[in-house]
């Protein structure tokens, strides 16, 4: 993976980091950690400049949030009852949980939204439900930009930090993203296999 990327960056500059970043939150599992952290070892070297290649990735980490953001409203809150009502044995949900979250994205969804930029998986799924509850467009944009951009400075550094070993990045955070993904698996089927509705349904 990390040669694609590297390729992507070649080929785009900037605009392949953009291209990028927007495509690792709507297409996961391409990890942004790699993306910026390559970006920040092209800016060691010379090829990009530290300013533009935080704010171009951030852009792109918008974008891509928003895609899940806008999917979010256009279900909305009341139109996925149905789903949840068919679906919710598979998503440990019942329509109870919705309501809650809905309630607690009304009094600190921005919050959420900020908190969840620097956490891997949950940084892109938490845009969907920030939309189903119809947090307001600006509200949404402002907390995920600025988390987006605190995280993407960080990795932009850290390749900054590492100059040119781009092994011992990919040796790193490769792993990392495997074993997120892995455990993210198991905690969902660990769930699926304990949870037990509340109000089970009457037959």
């Amino acid at each position: 993976m990390t040669d694609l990327i590297i390729r992507a960056i070649a080929w785009g500059g900037y605009f392949g980091i953009f291209l990028l970043m927007a495509l690792e939150n709507v297409v996961p599992p391409i990890p942004s950690e790699l993306i910026m952290g390559l970006g920040g070892m092209a800016v060691a070297r010379g090829h990009m400049a530290l300013v533009p290649l935080v704010a171009i990735g951030t852009l792109g980490t918008t974008v891509g949030n928003y895609f899940w953001y806008a999917l979010g409203r256009r279900l909305g809150y009341r139109g996925s009852k149905p789903f949840v009502d068919r679906w919710g044995r598979w998503l440990t949900l019942e329509w109870d949980d919705v309501e809650r979250m809905n309630r607690f994205f009304h009094r600190r969804g921005h919050w959420v939204v900020f908190v969840f930029r620097f956490l891997p998986v949950f940084r892109t799924i938490v845009s969907l439900p920030a939309g189903m509850a119809a947090m307001p467009r600006w509200k949404f944009l402002i907390w995920t930009t600025a988390g987006a951009a605190i995280w993407n400075f960080v990795l932009a550094q850290a390749g900054v930090i590492l100059g040119s070993r781009f092994g011992e990045l990919d040796r790193y955070v490769g792993p990392v993203a495997v074993a997120t993904a892995v455990l993210v698996v198991i905690g969902y089927v660990y769930r699926v296999l304990t949870w037990k509705p509340r109000h089970p349904a009457r037959g």
